[in-house]
C-alpha cells in the first residue's frame, strides 16, 4: 500500500510492522545525506558565492556588448580616421531604434486594452472584465507609457529591458490635532502604538462631579503624529547593469539566482525597519563596480558619483543594496524554496531572508537566443552596416572635398612659395614664367559609390523589416498601381516588426500576470472605480491570480482596418439575430452590441465609448426587454385578426401561380422539339392558357419571349439533323 493511500492507522500500523519509515527516521535519513537546517551565515555564504559568480558572469560577458551598443547609439564607431580627414559618422544603430521604437510603442498602446485576463469558467467572467479595466487603469496611473518605453529602449539596444513589479510598504505619518481631551480619552488616544506625542499641554477647570461637588478636572489638548504603513503598488523599469543572473540559466523562473543592485539612500533601508547600525556600516561602489560604472557613464554621459554629500549627513550616505531572490533549502526538508535575500555592500552582507512565491521581474526582448537567457538587440544587428556606411560616408566627403580643394604643383624656384599658400580670394601669385602653378585635379567618384549607400539601406531594411515603405518616408516606394499592391509591400516589410511584437508580448504577459498576483495578495478592502460609465466596486481579493493573460495588439494601419472590417460584420450578425429572433434570443444581446459598438470606436482611434453610446447595465437590458415584449404585445392585440388569414391565402395563391407558370414553360419546351404541325397546335394552346393565366391571375405571359424559344429550339433540331443551307 503506497504510503498517500494509507490513513492514521494505517501509517502507524506499518511504522511498527516495519514496512514505514517514521518522521524521526527520515529525518534521521536525511541527516546521514548531508541535507539539514542552514544556519544564517550559511546561507549568507550561499548567496555570496551565487552573487559574486553572477556578477563576474555579466561584467565579464555582457557588459562589453552593452557598452559597444550604447557607444554606437551615441554616433561612435570602432573605425579609425586620419588626421585632415572626414570624421562623419552614419548614425545607423539610432536612426533605425528611433524609427522602429514608435511602431512598437503604438502597437501595444493603440488599443484601449492590449492585454486581457481570461477566465477560467463562466463564473470568472466578470471578474475577469473588471480586472482588465483595473488593470489597465494602474498600469495607466503608474506612468506605464515611460517604463515601457524604457523597457522597449533597453530590448532594442542593451539586449532586453527589464521591468520590476513589486509591492512597496512604506511609513506614512499622519498629523492630528486634539483639544478639550479628558483624562481618559487621553489615555484612550495614547494606547495606539502607532501614535507618538509631538506637543501637549493640559489645562484645569472647575467642574461638578457625581455628588455635586466642585472639581478641579484637567483639560488635555494634544497634536500627535499617527505612523502606519502604506502599501501601494510600483512598476520600474530596471537599468540592466542592476540586473544579474546566473550564467547557465535559461529563463527567469528556473534561475539559479536573479538579483538586483542598486544604490539606496542609508535612510531610506532604515525607514524600511532595517537596524541603524547595520546600515551606517555598509559601503557601496558608488555607481558600481568598475564595469557598471562605465555602463552608466556611457548612457548618462557623465559621472553620477556625488561622493562629497555623504559626509554631510550620514543618512544621505550611498549604500549598495542588493535584492536576490535564490532557492534555498534552509529548513532541512530536502526541497529548495524560493526566497528572498536583502544584501547590504560590496561584501554583500545579508541583513534579511524569507520566503517569497515569485519573482518580481518581467524580460522584455526583441531577438532571444533559442535555450539561452541573452538574445540579440537591434543594435547588435545593425553596427557591422553603421561601420560600412561610416566608411562609405567619409570617402565620399573627402572625394568631394579634394575635387573641391586641388593640391597644387609648382616649379621649384620659379614661383613666390607664399604666394602660393595665401587662400584669399583675389591674392596675386608671382612667377618667373608662365604654368609654374598647376592644379593636381582628382576625379570625382563619390558618385559611384552613392549607390553602395543604397545597396547598405537595403541591407538594413531586410534586417530590421524597418522599411522606408513602411514608415511612409519614401514616396517612390508607394508608387504601386493598387492599394492591394502597396498594403502588401508593407505588410511583407512589416515581418521582422511582427516578430519583435511577438517576442516582446511574452514580457507584457509576465508583467501583468504578476500585477494581478499582487493586488489580489495585498489589497484588503474594495476599491471604487469607473467602470462602463458608471462607478462599481471593485475587490481584488475575490480575483484569481492566476487567470491566463491574452495579448491584443494590433500590427499596423492594415491589420486595424481589418480589425474594423470584421468588427463591423459582427454587428451586422448581431443585428440580424437581434431583429429576427427578438431580445430573448438567448445569443445576442444589447449588452453585446453595445461592445462591439464600443470597440469599433476603440479601432477607429475613439477611446471614451461612454460620451456616445450610454453604458449598458443588465437592469437596463431587462428593462429595454420588458418594453420591447410589452410593445409586441400591444401591437398584437390592436392588430387585425384576419390579417394571417388573409396573408395565409394571398401565399397560396402566389404559389399555385408560380407552380402554372412553370408548367406553362415546360410545356413550350417540349412544343419546340415536336414536328411542325404539333409545334403549330401547340403554340396555339400557348395562347390560350396565357390567355386564362392572365384572366385569373392578373398576369400577363410574355409570349414573344416562349416563340422565340421555340423557334431557337427549332434551329438547334435541323442543324442536328445536318440540314442547315449555306
Amino acid at each position: 500500500m503506497e504510503p498517500e493511500d494509507m490513513n492514521e492507522d494505517d501509517m502507524i500500523a506499518s511504522m511498527l510492522e516495519g514496512e514505514m519509515e517514521s518522521p524521526m527516521d527520515e529525518a534521521d535519513d536525511l541527516a546521514d545525506s548531508g541535507i539539514k537546517p542552514k544556519s544564517e551565515r550559511e546561507i549568507e555564504s550561499i548567496v555570496q558565492d551565487a552573487m559574486n559568480d553572477a556578477v563576474d558572469f555579466i561584467e565579464g560577458e555582457i557588459s562589453d556588448d552593452r557598452i559597444k551598443a550604447q557607444r554606437y547609439y551615441d554616433g561612435e564607431v570602432d573605425i579609425g580616421h586620419e588626421d585632415g580627414r572626414s570624421k562623419v559618422v552614419a548614425t545607423k544603430v539610432r536612426d533605425t531604434v528611433r524609427s522602429v521604437k514608435p511602431s512598437l510603442m503604438r502597437i501595444f498602446l493603440s488599443t484601449a486594452k492590449p492585454v486581457e485576463y481570461t477566465p477560467k469558467g463562466p463564473e470568472d467572467v466578470a471578474a475577469a472584465e473588471q480586472a482588465t479595466s483595473f488593470m489597465h487603469h494602474e498600469f495607466t496611473r503608474l506612468n506605464g507609457y515611460r517604463v515601457l518605453n524604457d523597457a522597449f529602449h533597453d530590448a532594442l539596444v542593451k539586449k532586453q529591458g527589464i521591468v520590476k513589479a513589486y509591492w512597496l510598504m512604506t511609513p506614512h505619518a499622519e498629523i492630528y490635532t486634539f483639544s478639550d481631551l479628558s483624562d481618559d480619552e487621553y489615555t484612550y488616544l495614547l494606547d495606539d502604538d502607532t501614535v507618538s506625542v509631538i506637543e501637549h499641554t493640559v489645562e484645569y477647570s472647575m467642574s461638578i462631579d457625581e455628588m455635586g461637588m466642585e472639581v478641579e478636572m484637567p483639560i488635555h489638548s494634544v497634536k500627535i503624529s499617527r505612523q502606519e504603513d502604506k502599501g501601494e503598488m510600483r512598476i520600474d523599469s530596471v537599468p540592466p547593469e542592476e540586473f544579474f543572473i546566473n550564467r547557465d540559466a535559461r529563463n527567469m523562473k528556473d534561475a539559479y539566482i536573479v538579483a538586483h543592485r542598486t544604490e539606496m539612500r542609508a535612510g531610506d533601508l532604515i525607514a524600511m525597519g532595517f537596524d541603524p547600525e547595520d546600515v551606517t556600516k555598509l559601503d557601496s561602489f558608488d555607481s558600481g563596480s568598475e564595469m557598471t560604472e562605465a555602463e552608466v557613464f556611457e548612457r548618462r554621459g557623465y559621472d553620477s558619483d556625488l561622493s562629497d554629500e555623504d559626509t554631510q549627513d550620514p543618512a544621505m550616505k550611498n549604500v549598495t543594496v542588493t535584492e536576490a531572490y535564490m532557492r534555498i533549502d534552509a529548513d532541512g526538508t530536502g526541497v529548495p524554496v524560493l526566497h528572498k535575500i536583502t544584501l547590504g555592500g560590496t561584501a554583500y552582507e545579508m541583513l534579511d531572508y524569507e520566503p517569497c512565491d515569485e519573482i518580481p521581474f518581467s524580460k522584455f526582448e526583441i531577438d532571444p537566443e533559442p535555450h539561452a537567457f541573452y538574445g540579440r538587440s537591434l543594435a547588435e544587428i545593425v553596427m557591422d552596416d553603421q561601420d560600412a556606411a561610416t566608411s562609405i560616408l567619409r570617402g565620399i566627403l573627402d572625394n568631394v572635398a579634394m575635387t573641391n580643394n586641388p593640391r597644387l604643383a609648382v616649379i621649384e624656384g620659379q614661383v613666390d612659395i607664399d604666394d602660393v599658400l595665401n587662400n584669399e580670394i583675389g591674392a596675386v601669385v608671382r612667377m618667373r614664367q608662365a604654368g609654374a602653378v598647376q592644379d593636381l585635379t582628382v576625379p570625382f567618384v563619390a558618385g559611384q559609390t552613392l549607390g553602395a549607400l543604397s545597396y547598405l539601406d537595403g541591407l538594413v531594411e531586410q534586417k530590421t523589416g524597418v522599411t522606408r515603405a513602411s514608415m511612409g518616408l519614401d514616396p517612390d516606394a508607394m508608387q504601386s498601381t493598387t492599394k492591394a499592391a502597396v498594403t502588401a509591400t508593407v505588410q511583407a516589410a512589416a515581418g521582422q516588426v511582427e516578430v519583435m511584437v511577438r517576442n516582446l508580448a511574452d514580457g507584457m504577459r509576465d508583467l501583468f500576470g504578476i500585477m494581478l498576483r499582487l493586488y489580489s495578495k495585498n489589497v484588503d478592502e474594495e476599491q471604487m472605480m469607473r467602470l462602463n460609465g458608471s462607478f462599481v466596486p471593485v475587490d481584488p481579493r475575490v480575483w484569481d491570480g492566476y487567470m491566463d493573460v491574452s495579448i491584443n495588439v494590433g500590427l499596423g494601419t492594415g491589420r486595424e482596418e481589418e480589425k474594423m472590417m470584421g468588427l463591423n460584420q459582427a454587428l451586422q450578425m448581431q443585428m440580424s439575430v437581434f431583429q429576427n429572433y427578438g431580445p430573448q434570443n438567448g445569443l445576442v444581446s444589447m449588452t453585446n452590441i453595445r461592445n462591439t459598438l464600443a470597440d469599433l470606436l476603440a479601432a477607429s482611434g475613439v477611446r471614451n465609448a461612454d460620451r456616445y453610446f450610454s453604458p449598458m447595465t443588465p437592469e437596463i437590458e431587462a428593462q429595454m426587454m420588458q418594453a420591447q415584449q410589452q410593445a409586441q404585445a400591444d401591437q398584437g392585440q390592436a392588430a387585425d385578426p384576419n390579417a394571417a388569414f388573409l396573408q395565409a391565402e394571398q401565399m397560396k395563391v402566389q404559389t399555385k401561380m408560380q407552380t402554372d407558370m412553370a408548367k406553362l414553360q415546360l410545356d413550350a419546351q417540349k412544343a419546340a422539339s415536336e414536328d411542325d404541325l404539333k409545334r403549330d397546335r401547340m403554340a396555339q394552346d400557348l395562347l390560350v392558357d396565357a390567355a386564362k393565366i392572365y384572366g385569373q391571375y392578373g398576369t400577363a405571359v410574355d409570349v414573344a419571349r416562349v416563340q422565340s424559344e421555340q423557334d431557337k429550339n427549332r434551329m438547334i433540331g435541323e442543324i442536328a439533323q445536318g440540314g442547315m443551307q449555306q
